[in-house]
């Protein structure tokens, strides 16, 4: 079949490339000339875990191009709109404008009987009020909601192997169901569920589960406050209440809190519409969910301060991580840079390092010292803060790294460090939500 998506970002790009994967022609689309020309390439330009492969291969076949003239989409039966739909400035609402301007550019070069189907992330009420603008300009065109539920870091096999569709369609008689089904019919063989609904329940499954993920870390991250104020270990916490079935474990790694390109924005759009449609007292509780989620990282700051006896100025700071997740290089709202800015700021002497993320920090934050290398990173540093769990930062060796740096002090922003490992080999060990020293102390020789 042959395929159109319009905007090639992180969702567009990688959704152009799995669907080529799949046997599918494709093009993709983007006013972005610069990053239409390094796709064209082959040159993915953002970290993700086996997209160059994928690009290569694709391009190779020769199912997938990219291209900067809209025009390239006549002739595709569907179209994916996978464009941004970032948060205003000095508003909690999302700018849908990129979306409005997709779909009006392609409108003029769809046949009769195309599919245009949403990907992107938009507030409720949108695809119904884009159905109808379709409709009057092409009343032969259908709009179906499609809604992406990609993890960075495991976007390729979260497109290929999706754990759930959810098709959005005004009218199952359509036939944009049959067309969908035949776009996912590798997964839908493999044995994916197919969930079929109207537009306004489409939008909300993926804002809905943003929102439950994001409370469910800042739940834990509230208990981890309490924890620090009694002495008690959050990590244990975690595992206690996990082992529940009604709770589970995922999710409940007390921390720095979500950042990146979506949770953030997606929890204060939907309190935006909320707010819209009067029902913002329904999401009152999301207000609370981001304010516990910013308080994590100025108490990072106070764990640093605090390694460093009271007082940042002057202090030589190693931060290690800079992505808002492993595996990534997006640094959007990443509470590591956070973090390592506001070290700057009063007065910390920061050098930090990243395995994929130090460029676009550097883009963003051009002031503070980056390097490639945890050696230079850490040499001759008052405190070393881990604030991006890479593996490779979960692996360092305590012994090496104390014979590099001034004073043995570390700051685990992300609890994936042994406290007993490090605290054996020296170091003085923080951690949000855990107690100074071990919460269950090593049992001891009886007397004799």
């Amino acid at each position: 079949m042959r395929l159109s998506v319009i905007g090639c970002g992180y969702l567009g790009a990688v959704h152009a490339a799995c669907m080529a994967k799949l046997g599918h022609e494709v093009v993709g689309i983007d006013v972005d000339g610069a990053k239409v020309a390094a796709l064209s390439a082959g040159d993915a330009p953002f970290f993700e875990p086996g997209l160059p492969e994928l690009l290569a291969e694709a391009l190779e076949t020769g199912r997938l191009r990219f291209s900067t003239d809209i025009a390239d989409a006549a002739g595709s039966a569907v179209h994916f709109i996978a464009v941004g739909t970032p948060q205003k400035r000095a508003e909690n609402g999302a700018d849908l404008s990129h979306v409005y301007a997709g779909v009006d550019a392609l409108l003029p070069h769809v046949n009769a009987g195309d599919v245009v189907v949403g990907k992107s992330t938009v507030p409720v009420g949108t695809a119904r009020d884009l159905s109808v603008r379709i409709s009057e300009a092409c009343p032969s065109v259908t709009l179906a909601w499609n809604p992406e539920f990609l993890r960075e870091g495991f976007a390729v096999k979260d497109t290929l192997e999706p754990d759930r569709l959810v098709y959005g369609l005004d009218d199952a008689a359509s036939g944009a169901q049959l067309i969908l089904d035949e776009v996912y019919a590798q997964a839908l063989a493999g044995g994916t569920p197919r969930l079929v609904m109207d537009y306004e329940t489409a939008e909300l499954v993926k804002v809905s589960a943003n929102a439950f993920l994001a409370t469910k870390i800042s739940f834990i991250n509230a208990m981890a406050e309490v924890c620090e104020a009694t002495g008690a270990d959050v990590s244990m916490l975690a595992d206690a209440i996990g082992h529940d079935a009604r709770i589970g474990r995922k999710f409940l790694n007390a921390g720095l809190g979500f950042g990146g390109g979506c949770l953030p924005k997606d929890i204060r759009a939907f309190m935006a519409r909320a707010g819209e449609l009067g029902a913002d007292q329904a999401l009152t509780f999301l207000r609370e969910v981001d304010s516990i989620n910013m308080r994590r990282r100025a108490r990072m700051v106070d764990l640093a301060r605090e390694v460093c006896g009271g007082s940042l100025l002057g202090q030589r700071i190693a931060v290690l991580g800079l992505a808002f997740k492993p595996n990534s290089d997006d640094v959007r709202d990443s509470p590591a840079l956070s973090v390592a800015a506001q070290l700057q700021l009063q007065g910390a002497a920061v050098t930090a390092t990243d395995p994929q993320a130090v460029p676009n920090a550097s883009r963003r934050f051009p002031d503070l010292a980056y390097t490639a290398s945890v050696e230079e990173a850490v040499q001759n540093a008052d405190a070393v803060l881990v604030l991006t769990e890479w593996e490779q930062y979960c692996a360092l060796n305590p012994m090496d790294l104390r014979a590099l740096v001034a004073r043995p002090a570390i700051v685990d922003g992300r609890n994936c460090l042994d406290p007993v490992a490090w605290r054996d080999a020296g170091w003085t060990y923080r951690a949000l939500g855990r107690p100074k020293a071990a919460a269950v102390p090593a049992p001891t020789a009886a007397v004799r």
